[in-house]
């Protein structure tokens, strides 16, 4: 399947396909969250190392709450993503259980 060809299908997919729910990023925001994706975890293999090298505790949590803010950024680019486009698309189409789900949903992230 070519570029084009893949990009077009997920521009016109629908969030609750029966059966199976996908989401339909751009190219552009598949590839900014994978790159942040990929620098956390780059900064969780750093942080196993700290360890093994009995590096200070201090110095390791440090590291933790940036690995942590870095994870919640990822978090808010997706449910702001989620927001204008899936959870619209299920109000349009009638579908209010989209609200129950997007608060449990808050209500994880926000432990």
């Amino acid at each position: 399947m070519s570029t084009e060809n893949h990009v077009h299908v997920h521009e016109h997919e629908n969030c609750a396909v029966p059966g199976e729910r996908k989401s339909h990023h751009s190219d552009k925001t598949k590839s900014n969250l994978v790159s942040r994706l990929n620098r956390i975890e780059g900064q969780i293999r750093g942080v196993k190392g700290l360890i093994e090298k009995d590096t200070y505790c201090d110095d390791v949590l440090n590291q933790i709450s940036s690995i942590q803010s870095a994870l919640n950024g990822v978090s808010k680019l997706l449910l702001e993503h989620h927001m204008k486009s899936c959870v619209i698309e299920r109000l349009q189409e009638g579908d209010e259980d989209v609200i129950t789900e997007l608060l449990t949903t808050v209500n994880k992230l926000m432990k």
